[in-house]
């Protein structure tokens, strides 16, 4: 049985084209971490609501762990180095960074907190030129327009107007579509961003189009919608009820009071699903989420929502990223 519904109107919730993507993904696996290449032209962009460009996707593990961290590191510089090759920049090229987000809201805190860490040299050329390995650099962190009232893309263009650097980095946090990837994914693309698309807040676009010079844009999902939790544990759901018919006659995974699913990938048959969960056990995953968004979002259910030890994380994540950031414009530089 098929429940259409027009999405248009409940639009789902994520900043990452890797939610979206169903083709033209090259994934390569390096230890625990696994990074995607998605690139998209103009149709393809359309067609899941998303710029064309170069999408750059890193899933990792615990980054709290210090081992995990800097391999993290490690990756994060390294494919950051391959998005300005893509995008023509040389070491000679200046560099604005720009930490967008509400510093006084954790979850949205990412970029004002990587701009509080990295290596910013501009200033310096007041006494001369920089020893080799070091490029010049400007950082800003131009808050909300609800503090400013002004829009955040018409501050950056008037920065970049005066001060013309060759390229810009932003760093912002995202939401996402799946509680998988919260905290544990790192994106980057020259397509550009919209501010607070991610949360239902859309601002103004940065991008090469409107601010007249190259943009990456940094992102890492801090928050997932209710929806988008209430289907992934309807997933999760499936797979225990899986899990446990699987082992229903072995002694030894009794014993096991928890087991982790996202580890776990036996599915449950179709006619289990409808026998369990009836009419809902009948839709497909697209199905389910946009049937829960159908009855969260016109009442106002459909909250945003981020771990408890999102504080933590946060200064870790940000850590990780303009450690990155410093390695890879500086090549003097060798842990961030």
């Amino acid at each position: 049985m098929s429940h259409n519904i027009d999405l248009k109107e409940f639009e789902i919730r994520t900043d990452l084209a890797i939610d979206v993507a169903t083709d033209k993904l090259n994934s390569r696996q390096i230890g625990d971490i696994k990074v995607t290449d998605i690139t998209l032209n103009d149709e393809e962009g359309k067609t899941i609501n998303k710029k064309a460009g170069t999408y750059i996707t890193i899933e990792f593990p615990d980054i709290t762990d210090y081992d995990n961290g800097e391999q993290i590191k490690t990756i994060f510089s390294e494919e950051l180095s391959k998005m300005l090759n893509i995008i023509g920049i040389n070491e000679e090229s200046t560099c604005l960074i720009i930490g967008l987000g509400n510093e006084k809201t954790t979850p949205d805190a990412v970029g004002p907190l990587v701009i509080s860490d990295v290596i910013v040299t501009n200033h310096l050329y007041v006494y001369g030129q920089l020893e080799d390995g070091f490029r010049r650099v400007w950082a800003i962190s131009p808050g909300v327009m609800g503090e400013t009232g002004i829009e955040t893309s018409d501050l950056i263009k008037g920065v970049v107007d005066t001060v013309k650097p060759d390229f810009i980095i932003t760093v912002d946090a995202l939401a996402s579509s799946s509680i998988e990837r919260v905290n544990k994914t790192i994106q980057m693309t020259d397509a550009g961003i919209n501010p607070g698309s991610g949360v239902g807040n859309k601002r103004k676009e940065i991008s090469k189009d409107t601010v007249g010079v190259p943009v990456i844009a940094i992102g890492v999902p801090t928050v997932v919608d209710a929806a988008s939790i209430v289907s992934d544990t309807i997933h999760y759901m499936y797979k225990h009820f899986a899990y446990n018919k699987e082992n229903i006659n072995n002694p030894a995974q009794k014993l096991k009071t928890r087991v982790n699913y996202l580890k776990y990938d036996v599915k449950l048959l179709d006619d289990d699903k409808k026998n369990l969960f009836g009419l809902v056990g009948s839709l497909n995953d697209t199905e389910i989420k946009s049937l829960i968004y159908e009855i969260l979002n016109p009442i106002g259910y459909n909250l945003m929502v981020t771990p408890k030890e999102e504080d933590f994380i946060v200064k870790k994540i940000s850590e990780v990223i303009s450690k990155g950031i410093n390695k890879t414009l500086h090549k003097n530089v060798e842990n961030g």
